[in-house]
């Protein structure tokens, strides 16, 4: 019975004598870049219109830093964290689709473009030279061409999104 005492007696002194160091709370991850970031965002013309939504499905999940989405969000984004909300502003000119270029037209043989396409208004996926896809939107139907317009169809717009970062996976070590 003396040695349990005794054993008693030494485990509370042990405990006695050794503190316990508390682990802090852990900050979730900020966005910065090389995260893997998913968002929800909703995107509305300068009248307030939605022009483009993910809200209710699926979030869009980028790089930052990688040029994947356009770089006046982007920029916005650096430091939020997950559940935190924002409004962001973007000038075509501060990082949006840059200006309407008013050369950025050309004309192109009717038979290049597919028959429902050639109406004004149409938008359709071009390829570059390079390969890259590109929109283009038809101005005008002539009778053996098509007047195409190169800018982005959003070029010329400031872009007001809502926007709520939903998981950041942080920068993976190199």
């Amino acid at each position: 019975m003396t040695r349990t005492v005794k054993l008693a007696a030494a485990l509370v002194a042990l405990a006695a004598s050794t503190t316990f160091a508390q682990t802090p709370p852990s900050t979730p991850a900020a966005v910065q870049n090389g995260s893997t970031v998913s968002l929800e965002y909703t995107l509305k013309d300068e009248g307030g219109q939605v022009l483009d939504t993910n809200r209710g499905s699926a979030p869009l999940v980028f790089v930052q830093g990688q040029q994947q989405i356009i770089s006046g969000l982007e920029r916005e984004l650096v430091g939020m964290r997950p559940g935190e909300e924002k409004k962001v502003v973007v000038a075509p000119e501060d990082g949006g689709y840059g200006p309407v270029v008013p050369g950025a037209q050309q004309e192109v043989p009717k038979d290049a473009v597919p028959k429902e396409g050639q109406k004004v208004g149409t938008q359709l996926m071009a390829r570059t030279g390079s390969g890259e896809a590109r929109p283009v939107t038809v101005k005008e139907v002539k009778e053996t061409t098509v007047v195409v317009d190169f800018n982005h169809p959003l070029a010329g717009k400031t872009l007001n999104f809502d926007v709520k970062i939903k998981d950041i996976k942080a920068a993976e070590a190199r």
